[in-house]
């Protein structure tokens, strides 16, 4: 035992005034070995942990109480259905502290509620729940007679034969699939390697590309989408401007030359912008030297104007 307290909640402690004579622990403690549980057991009344066996409605303030909640119910006997016995569960409700009474019914193989509570009906799909329907009672009458049997016993063998041809071909392609683990795992690694080196190729492709990602292959719907897809031209900027003009222009033909002045104007703005970008250009490339020698030039030049301006 690790401890003295564990020692006496498994009841292996032995206190030194106790005595083999005076006979077990529980007789020498002067209690029940269910401690608590059996508390009414002259009455017949065993204290046990009972578990809802389905969804119920409580008859005081009328919550449900799911499938599963467990309660601290007092089990006795209260009949026989001819050699099994019929136990009763009497608990309380923790929403209201209301009394619900089960019983069980071993006819039908269920549980039965007495009172305190109501059971909630729930319907459901056989097929949407992928159960299979058990006959009734009549169709067990039905079962029983012998007459009945041997009719539907022909029509049951001709379903068997027509279904055993499919199902002993499923079982062989099931054996031959499952027969070679050691060609299973073969064919399984050489696909994973295949996989691994084709991701290092598009990975390889991506870096080569100057890319931090690995693009996935190309696809025939990706390059039917990349069709479809249209840019602005230069072309269609132009016509945009000319369509712009004429729509700004006067239609009164005294108005035509300031029409013809704005024209010329936005075509003079057009040539301006490209030569500025022209300038711009020829600077980033090299600009800079041609515009240091130029300043020393001039610097030059200045020089030697003040040498024949002192010189006269």
């Amino acid at each position: 035992m690790s401890s003295l307290a564990a020692a006496r909640a498994d009841n292996f402690y032995y206190p030194p005034e106790w005595d083999p004579s005076q006979g077990s622990l529980n007789k020498f403690h002067g209690q029940h070995a269910l401690r608590e549980r059996a508390r009414k057991l002259d009455q017949g009344i065993l204290i046990i942990r009972f578990e809802m066996p389905f969804n119920i409605w409580c008859g005081g303030c009328n919550s449900m109480i799911a499938k599963g909640v467990r309660f601290n119910a007092e089990k006795k006997q209260v009949g026989n259905y001819y050699s099994t016995k019929i136990w009763s569960f009497t608990m309380k409700s923790a929403c209201c502290k209301h009394e619900i009474v089960i019983q069980t019914d071993p006819k039908n193989c269920e549980y039965l509620i007495i009172s305190g509570a109501q059971k909630k009906t729930e319907d459901f799909d056989i097929e949407d729940a992928e159960t299979f329907e058990l006959p009734a009672d009549e169709e067990r009458g039905k079962l029983a007679d012998p007459f009945y049997r041997l009719e539907h016993q022909e029509k049951d063998l001709k379903k068997k034969k027509e279904a055993e041809p499919v199902l002993v071909r499923l079982q062989r392609l099931s054996d031959t699939r499952h027969s070679d683990d050691y060609a299973l795992n073969r064919s399984l690694r050489a696909k994973l390697r295949g996989q691994k080196k084709r991701v290092a190729e598009e990975e390889a492709a991506s870096r080569k590309m100057g890319l931090g990602i690995r693009l996935l292959p190309a696809a025939e719907q990706d390059a039917a989408a990349a069709k479809q897809v249209k840019f602005a031209t230069k072309f269609d900027k132009s016509r945009k401007d000319k369509r712009a003009l004429i729509n700004a222009a006067s239609i009164f033909p005294g108005l035509s030359s300031s029409s013809m002045s704005d024209k010329r104007r936005l075509e003079l703005e057009s040539k301006r912008r490209k030569i500025s970008a022209t300038s711009a250009s020829s600077l980033l490339a090299g600009g800079f030297k041609s515009s240091s020698w130029s300043q020393g030039a001039v610097s030059s030049s200045k020089h030697k104007g003040t040498s024949m301006t002192a010189r006269r």
